[in-house]
């Protein structure tokens, strides 16, 4: 592997447009090199921060070439794993949105791919890059909280006028669980290092997809309520209440663009601590920690069998509500 990890794009997804797509091309140690699109139309906010970037018209023809070492799949939930898998028979490292599978089992066929190639596949869950949920970890694993006690987490937005958006469709694997209850589930699991143990839902639906739920999690010693809606307004925020003390974060699953990053520790006797994370960019870091795997042989903060605990979550969440 060389010093620059040559990046492809399958599919000219908004998001890509938006976010992963400036992260490749602005981290270090990463070229974005190639867009795969039928539409010219769609390549062309790629090419306003990527002038010389090169387009292929089709998924198959970007995996044929030689010249790239890694992939980005920003395509529709149902399309991960089938997109993921062609390109590691390709011979390309995968970073996949999430939610990378619909099922957890269906990771389990990812992982064996992975272990069979040597390559890296992993799920672009950027929030464990950031150094906002390092320092949770981090707090969480001092015990400055004492016994935790309960955890709570909401993430909403409103995407109702859209309904042909991807996430409002069935076929497509669309529904908030999928799109957004994978933050504040997987976040969970990330500084607690639990698991859940046993899993209810409210879970309302609209043409086939889940709009908004409230699910409530046992762990070992703590509980947790999550709520997320694709019909409320713009609203995010975790916080893990223990005995001494409650660390609460803000903007934590958007941070930049919904609000600043911070984590609060407050006290019993009134004391506060803050810490603030205005100029960290999760999506690049995500790439360096990717290209540093490649590179050095750094351990993926985000493995498979991470993102299958928490697909195994959002399946326990469907489970436990019958439409």
């Amino acid at each position: 592997m060389g010093d620059v990890i040559r990046w492809g794009i399958l599919g000219a997804a908004k998001f890509a447009a938006q976010h992963m797509g400036p992260a490749i091309h602005e981290a270090t140690g990463a070229k974005l090199v190639v867009l795969a699109t039928s539409s010219k139309e769609k390549s062309i906010p790629f090419r306003m921060f990527c002038p010389d970037l090169e387009v292929e018209s089709s998924y198959d023809a970007l995996l044929a070439r030689p010249d790239i070492d890694a992939v980005y799949v920003p395509l529709p939930n149902h399309l991960h794993v089938e997109w993921a898998t062609k390109a590691l028979r390709a011979g390309k490292h995968v970073l996949c949105e999430k939610p990378i599978a619909m099922q957890a089992d269906e990771i389990d066929a990812l992982i064996a791919l992975r272990n069979e190639t040597g390559l890296l596949a992993a799920e672009a869950y950027m929030i464990m890059h950031h150094p906002q949920w390092l320092r949770a970890r981090e707090i969480y694993r001092s015990g400055v909280l004492g016994d935790l006690v309960h955890v709570q987490g909401h993430f909403s937005y409103d995407n109702a006028a859209d309904p042909g958006n991807i996430r409002n469709r069935p076929d497509t694997g669309g529904g908030a669980i999928r799109d957004i209850g994978i933050y504040p589930y997987g976040a969970t699991r990330f500084v607690t290092g639990q698991e859940p143990l046993a899993v209810r839902a409210q879970i309302a639906r609209e043409n086939g997809v889940d709009t908004y739920s409230q699910v409530s999690a046992d762990f070992d010693g703590f509980s947790s309520v999550f709520t997320v809606s694709m019909r409320m307004s713009l609203f995010q925020e975790m916080s893990f209440h223990g005995r001494d003390a409650v660390l609460r974060l803000s903007a934590p699953f958007n941070a930049g663009s919904y609000g600043e990053a911070t984590v609060e520790l407050r006290f019993s006797d009134g004391r506060i601590e803050r810490d603030r994370f205005p100029e960290a960019r999760q999506y690049k870091l995500q790439v360096e920690a990717f290209g540093r795997t490649l590179r050095d042989g750094d351990a993926y903060p985000c493995p498979l069998e991470f993102s299958r605990g928490s697909q195994r979550m959002i399946d326990m969440a469907f489970a436990a509500d019958t439409p």
